[in-house]
C-alpha cells in the first residue's frame, strides 16, 4: 500500500470520523481538526488484530485484518476510522509480512489508543505551530502524525523501545511526509537530544515521573502522562505544567480511563474469580456507604493508592470490587444498605475507611504532586495542605512484577495488555 492508497474511500471515512467527535464535543481545535481530516490513517495501520476468544481465554484467539485484501477492507477500513483501540503487534512481533487470518496466542504489545482519548490528550496539552513535541512509546505512530501534522515539519520525535515498531512507524510516517522523527530507546530516559521540549506526551502509565520527562520539559512547556497502580479500574491522569521561572506544577485527576502501564506492571484482574464470586457472594453485613458513583473519580483514585490490591469488575451487575491475591470480595446489595463480602480481607471496610477519609478531606477531585522529593526521591501526593489532607507516595519506577519474556524488547515502554483485550478504557 503506498501513501495514496484508498485516497477517496478513506477521506470520507475520516470526515465521518470527524463529525463524530465534533457532535460528541470532544473535537474543539482547529487545528487538530484539520490534522485529522489530512493524517492518512490507512497509511499507519495497514493491518489489525480482532480479539476473537472472549475474557479469561488462555491462550487468546486473534484474527489479523489485512487492509490490502479485498475480503478485509471493509471491516478494516471501519475498524481504523473507528472509535475504539486498534491491537496492532503481538508479542513484540516484526511487522512486516504478517500473515492474515487466525492465530492463537500471545498478547498485544502495541495498539493505537482509541481516537477520543487520543483528543482530548492532544488538546489538553495544547498543540500549536511552532512547539517542540516529545511522544514517549508512540506505537504505529497516529498522534505522533497528527502533533507533527500542527507543529510543523521537524518538530515532532517519538521514542519507542521496540525496533521493529520503531522501523515500521518510521517508515510510514515517512510515507506521510509529515516530517515526524522515530529514535528507538528507553522512553523512561526521554530524549535528550532534541531537548527541551514544549510538550511531552507518555504513551504508556508510569508508577511515577522519571526525572528525565521534568528535566527536558522547556519552561512554559506541559507533560501528560497516566499515573498506574496496579488496577486497571482507577486510573489518574498527571498534568505536569513548568513556569517560565523553572518552577513546576502537577495535578493528579481521576479518570474512567488511561494508558497501559509501562512494561513490567501486570495489572490485576478479577476475571478468574468472576464464577466464584456469582457462586460465593459472600455474607450480608449492613452499611452506611452507598455504593460510591462511577464517576468519584477523586474518590476512586485514593482507593486504588490506599487500598492497593483491588480492583472492580465492571462487568458485574452490581458493585463488585476484588482482592485477587487474597481471594476476597465486596458485592454491593442485595439491597440498600446491605453489602456481601467474602474472604480473609474486608475489602468493603477498607473502601468505607478511605471513604470517610474522602470526605473529611473535602471529597477532593484533584491532587497536587510534589517532586521535590527527599532524600530517598519519594514523589508525595496530596490533595491540600493540613491534618485531614488525603496523601500518599508514588510508588518507586522500578516494575513490582517481571513481564513475560515474550514481551522484552529495547529499553521500556509499554508492556502486554491484560485479559481481556481493551486497555485504553476500563477493563475488569
Amino acid at each position: 500500500m503506498t501513501a495514496s492508497g484508498w485516497g477517496p474511500e478513506t477521506g470520507g471515512r475520516r470526515g465521518a470520523m470527524v463529525d463524530r467527535l465534533l457532535s460528541a464535543g470532544v473535537l474543539t481545535d482547529g487545528g487538530l481538526r484539520e490534522a485529522l481530516l489530512r493524517v492518512r490513517r490507512e497509511v499507519l495501520l495497514p493491518h489489525a488484530y480482532v480479539r476473537v476468544s472472549g475474557p479469561g481465554a488462555d491462550p487468546i484467539d486473534w484474527r489479523l485484518l489485512d487492509g490490502a485484501h479485498p475480503d478485509d477492507r471493509e471491516e478494516w477500513l471501519d475498524l481504523i476510522h473507528g472509535d475504539e483501540s486498534v491491537l496492532f503487534q503481538r508479542d513484540g512481533e516484526s511487522l512486516d509480512g504478517l500473515p492474515r487470518g487466525p492465530v492463537t496466542g500471545g498478547h498485544m504489545t502495541s495498539m493505537s489508543t482509541y481516537t477520543p482519548a487520543t483528543v482530548e490528550a492532544l488538546q489538553t496539552l495544547g498543540l500549536a505551530p511552532g512547539l517542540r513535541y516529545l511522544e514517549l512509546g508512540p506505537g504505529p505512530g497516529v498522534s505522533l502524525a497528527l502533533a507533527a501534522t500542527v507543529t510543523g515539519p521537524g518538530l515532532a520525535i517519538g521514542v519507542e523501545r521496540n525496533g521493529f515498531l520503531a522501523a515500521f512507524a518510521r517508515r510510514n510516517l515517512g510515507l506521510l511526509g509529515v516530517g515526524a522523527e522515530v529514535v528507538v530507546g528507553d522512553a523512561l530516559d526521554g530524549h535528550e537530544d532534541g531537548a527541551p521540549y514544549d510538550l511531552v506526551h507518555s504513551g504508556f502509565g508510569v508508577p511515577g515521573v522519571p526525572r528525565a520527562w521534568l528535566d527536558q520539559l522547556a519552561p512554559g512547556g506541559r507533560l501528560l502522562t497516566t499515573l498506574t497502580t496496579r488496577t486497571p479500574s482507577w486510573p489518574g491522569r498527571l498534568l505536569v505544567t513548568r513556569a517560565a521561572d523553572g518552577r513546576i506544577e502537577a495535578v493528579l485527576r481521576g479518570r474512567a480511563s488511561g494508558y497501559r502501564p509501562m512494561l513490567g506492571y501486570r495489572w490485576l484482574s478479577a476475571v478468574e474469580h468472576r464464577a466464584a464470586v456469582r457462586e460465593r457472594p459472600g455474607t450480608p453485613r449492613p452499611t452506611r456507604l452507598a455504593p460510591p458513583p462511577d464517576d468519584a473519580h477523586g474518590f476512586w483514585l485514593a482507593v486504588a493508592y490506599l487500598a492497593p490490591g483491588l480492583v472492580r469488575d465492571f462487568g458485574a451487575e452490581t458493585l463488585t470490587v476484588v482482592a485477587p491475591e487474597d481471594g476476597s470480595w465486596a458485592v454491593a446489595g442485595p439491597d440498600e444498605g446491605t453489602v456481601r463480602v467474602h474472604g480473609p480481607r474486608d475489602v468493603w471496610a477498607e473502601i468505607e475507611e478511605v471513604h470517610a477519609r474522602w470526605d473529611r478531606a473535602g471529597r477532593p477531585e484533584e491532587y497536587r504532586v510534589d517532586f521535590g522529593g527527599d532524600a530517598a526521591g519519594v514523589q508525595r501526593v496530596a490533595s491540600a495542605a493540613g491534618r485531614v489532607a488525603l496523601t500518599w507516595a508514588l510508588p518507586p519506577l522500578a516494575a513490582p512484577t517481571p513481564a513475560p519474556p515474550q514481551a522484552q524488547g529495547p529499553g521500556r515502554g509499554p508492556g502486554p495488555d491484560p485479559d481481556p483485550g481493551t486497555v485504553s478504557r476500563r477493563v475488569p
